[in-house]
């Protein structure tokens, strides 16, 4: 409703500058703005002129003078007569001037000096023979040389002619000129200043008068506007403003109000949107079933609106639509099929990439089975059918969604519906999406994504599962766990995309090869799980050779042309013969596969008699072992040199973990793994580093420490703290400190591994990459890390004088590490031949047995600069 103006309302009126007294003002200022741009620019130019011709005058009386200055000197006439003839004859003349005569040393020999008083101006002037002018305020003083002439050198015997014998200086005062003139125009402006007042009141006055019964008019339109309808009605043809501009502004209202006619939306038509629109709520109840809440949803939309069907568009796969249609209640066939096709023709016509697929899908569903038969004629169906189909699919895969009801004969509720259906169509889409991702949640809480296999964890629960199950019905089953061998190979080689083709691949081959019942896992990278139920070792065996053969034979082609194969080492286990528990079942599987990898891979370890009580014999002294040692304090380090193959380079060693014992000392690739599966790696590391900086400091060693770290010590918060503390304590420069890390723990570790080297780089230590070249990513990793040293794999060293690849290799290698500034060594250096031949290529370090051995005390390796 349009508020009732002030006085109606008994409210005193805002204070408010009237139109009339606006258009008065804004008059009257700019008259007197232009009374004093125009006096402004009159004084200019008459003063401007004033001062052209001061200047001609004295041009024209200099030229007069200075012929007349030889004449009359030479009728006898002095200097003062001179100038007493010349002076302005007139003084109340407006403009005055005088002359002044200057000598130059030249006339003041023969005639002495005037009385003037020295004028720069005029020496200058004397000096170089140039007209000068000068100008105080509105005086001008022009100065002109008199140069010596053939009449002038017979009185100025010692002058020459062209010689400047003095300066004539004309001043002329404006002022008085410029002052008279000043007050006249001031006079004649100030009796002009009432003319633009009155015009200025004439013209506010007809302005207002025109323009005020204009927006007379137009309010008491206003004032009669209570409601939308009041709105619809507004007439303003009647309306002539006489304005041009009034004119197009009446217009344009008159085509608001037009426009507002067709789009205007009284009260019950915003209650029923309000209403639909508070059906779409989506909360966790309607996420259980995607096609259940659309269809509770219509049967609500009916509540509000006559609503036979609804239906939605969704993209399935890369051309493959879906078209879904809710029914109220049961529809008859022939509207069926006639509402299909009006749908599919309706869609095509505004999505044309629909328009080329074949026949689409159509699912129907109904929401209320016990409602009447639907029976809709085609004219019912054409007329009363609204869709909104879109070029791309939305969230959910949306693509479009329609509704068929009564209200599309309403205009106005049309254009609700169309708001309503952009709305339905993120509800829909958003159920849908929700739905899938809940269900793909769920499947990838216990899936692979690579293989759709189970993953670890389902796998824990299933076999946790299956020996409840055995134990209630007394009954065997087995376990296999395979490795692949040499799988690496093919990442390395071929890249990590046809590795994960071939995993996929090796899931589908191996799950064919197994009975329906049997679950298939994979419980790590290249390492999967099978559990077989109620089968015996024998079984076992037999399966797990199948397995094997399938996998023998299974082959995939790259894009080069070349083929990926790989085979698996297998071991087995029965529940309850090996094991009573999960963990443990498992873990004498996993110990058959490392002993069917030892044994030569590609084979299956049947367990024997002693295998078991081996196992865990093996596993639990070696246990014993490490946590001995640790409490203890019985781990060492041993040194093994790393020479220097040039002239400059600091001496280095490598520290190597060891367990000193009753029976001797034992390597760290005995206990290694068992340390990081008990968690004690940390503290394994932390002790050999303390035990490495002490002995750094007893024998005085400078050279650099090449310490190994497991990848677990990466992720101990105290590492950087507990590695400054070391140093700081035993006196090692952390540039002499370089850490050893494996390029198979980095493609594992990669974030993780860039914030460990990056904080420990910060603190001045120094990082090298182990097995440098043995994988895929290698060239990543020293481009992406401040690596300091590359150790090249050694495989490669140690068989590079036999095989032209290989030498290939290690040039290559030592060519990149060279070029990114970083320092390389060769390991399995085990000879004199390759010493020579690592050196010739230009490799800083070598290490190997032929350059030293490990040994527990700093042992300097021979030089080989």
């Amino acid at each position: 409703m349009v508020p009732a103006p002030y006085h109606q309302q008994g409210l005193k009126s805002p204070s408010r500058t009237s139109l009339r007294t606006y258009i008065l003002f804004f008059s009257i200022l700019v008259s007197f703005v232009s009374f004093a741009v125009v006096f402004s620019i009159t004084t200019i130019v008459y003063q401007n002129s004033i001062e052209n011709n001061a200047h001609w005058v004295a041009k024209e009386l200099s030229h007069q003078i200075s012929h007349a200055i030889p004449l009359l000197m030479a009728k006898g006439w002095s200097r003062d007569e001179l100038i007493h003839y010349h002076t302005n004859p007139h003084p109340n003349s407006p403009t005055s001037y005088s002359i002044q005569i200057y000598r130059t040393r030249i006339v003041e020999t023969m005639y002495g000096r005037s009385d003037l008083p020295p004028d720069p101006l005029v020496e200058q002037a004397c000096a170089t023979g140039a007209t000068m002018e000068a100008k105080q305020a509105l005086a001008f003083d022009t100065i002109y040389p008199l140069a010596a002439t053939e009449v002038c050198i017979g009185c100025h015997k010692n002058a020459r002619r062209g010689e400047v014998l003095g300066a004539l200086k004309i001043r002329q005062n404006i002022e008085p000129m410029v002052r008279d003139a000043g007050k006249k125009l001031f006079g004649f402006f100030l009796f002009l200043s009432p003319v633009p007042i009155l015009l200025a009141g004439f013209i506010a006055r007809r302005a207002n008068d025109r323009i005020s019964r204009s927006i007379s008019h137009l309010q008491e339109k206003m004032v009669d506007i209570n409601n939308v309808q009041d709105l619809t009605r507004l007439e303003l043809t009647g309306i002539q403003p006489s304005f041009a501009e009034f004119d197009r502004v009446f217009a344009e209202i008159d085509t608001l109000v037009k426009r507002i006619r067709g789009v205007s939306i009284d009260k019950d038509t915003l209650e029923f949107q309000i209403q639909i629109l508070e059906k779409f709520i989506i909360t966790s109840e309607v996420l259980r079933d995607w096609k259940e809440h659309v269809s509770s949803l219509l049967l609500e939309i009916n509540r509000v609106i006559d609503a036979y069907a609804l239906f939605c568009i969704f993209q399935v796969e890369e051309e493959r639509y879906d078209i879904e249609i809710f029914w109220r209640s049961r529809p008859s066939e022939s509207a069926r099929e006639r509402f299909e096709q009006i749908v599919l023709r309706d869609i095509r016509e505004k999505n044309p990439k629909l328009a080329a697929l074949p026949d689409l899908q159509f699912t129907h569903t109904v929401a209320d089975h016990d409602g009447p038969i639907l029976e809709v004629g085609d004219t019912g169906i054409n007329l009363q059918t609204k869709s909104l189909v879109l070029q791309l699919p939305q969230i959910g895969g949306m693509v479009g969604i329609g509704v068929q009801c009564e209200q599309m004969r309403d205009t106005i509720r049309t254009l609700v519906i169309d708001s309503v259906l952009t709305t339905l169509l993120n509800v829909v889409g958003s159920i849908k999406a929700i739905d899938k991702y809940t269900r793909d949640l769920e499947y990838f809480a216990t899936r692979d994504p690579l293989t759709n296999l189970y993953n670890q964890r389902a796998f824990w629960d299933l076999i946790g599962y299956e020996i409840g199950r055995a134990e209630r019905y007394h009954y065997t089953f087995s376990l296999l766990v395979m490795d692949l061998d040499n799988f690496k190979n093919i990442n390395d080689h071929h890249g990590h995309t046809v590795g994960d083709r071939y995993l996929a691949a090796f899931a589908v081959q191996v799950a064919e090869s197994l009975r329906k019942g049997d679950i298939f896992a994979r419980y790590g990278g290249d390492e999967f799980a099978v559990i077989l139920p109620d089968a015996d070792e024998e079984h076992a065996f037999l399966a797990a050779n199948r397995i094997r053969e399938v996998i023998e034979e299974l082959c995939i082609i790259t894009s080069d042309g070349s083929k990926a194969k790989c085979t698996a080492s297998i071991g087995l286990a029965v529940y309850p013969i090996h094991a009573r528990n999960e963990k443990d079942l498992f873990f004498f599987a996993d110990n058959m596969t490392y002993r069917a990898k030892g044994a030569g891979k590609n084979r299956v370890i049947l367990p024997a008699e002693y295998d078991l009580i081996e196992v865990f014999r093996e596993t639990g002294e070696k246990a014993r072992l490490v946590m001995a040692a640790i409490e203890e304090n019985r781990v060492i380090p041993y040194f093994q040199p790393i020479a220097p193959l040039r002239a400059g380079l600091p001496e280095s060693c490598e520290v190597l973990c060891r367990i000193e014992t009753a029976e001797g000392v034992v390597a760290a690739s005995e206990f290694i793994e068992i340390a990081e599966n008990l968690g004690v790696v940390g503290k394994l590391d932390f002790i050999l580093m303390e035990k490495a900086f002490m002995k750094a400091r007893e024998e005085n060693y400078q050279g650099n420490l090449f310490i190994n770290l497991s990848p677990k010590t990466m992720i101990i918060d105290e590492f950087i703290t507990g590695m400054t503390r070391l140093t700081n304590e035993y006196g090692i420069e952390h540039g002499r400190v370089v850490f050893e890390l494996t390029e198979r723990e980095t493609v594992k570790n990669l974030s993780l591994l860039e914030k460990f080297v990056r904080e420990l780089k910060h603190q001045g230590f120094k990082f090298a990459i182990d097995d440098f070249g043995s994988g895929f990513s290698s060239f990543h990793y020293i481009r992406s890390f401040p690596i300091d040293y590359v150790k090249i794999e050694g495989v490669f060293v140690r068989n590079m004088l036999n095989d032209y690849r290989d030498m290939a290799f290690v040039k290559t290698l030592t060519t990149l590490a060279r070029e990114f500034r970083i320092d390389t060594i060769a390991e399995y250096i085990e000879s004199e031949e390759i010493l020579d031949a690592v050196r010739e290529l230009g490799i800083d370090y070598a290490q190997g047995y032929h350059v030293g051995h490990p040994s527990p005390t700093f042992s300097a390796a021979p030089p080989f600069e």
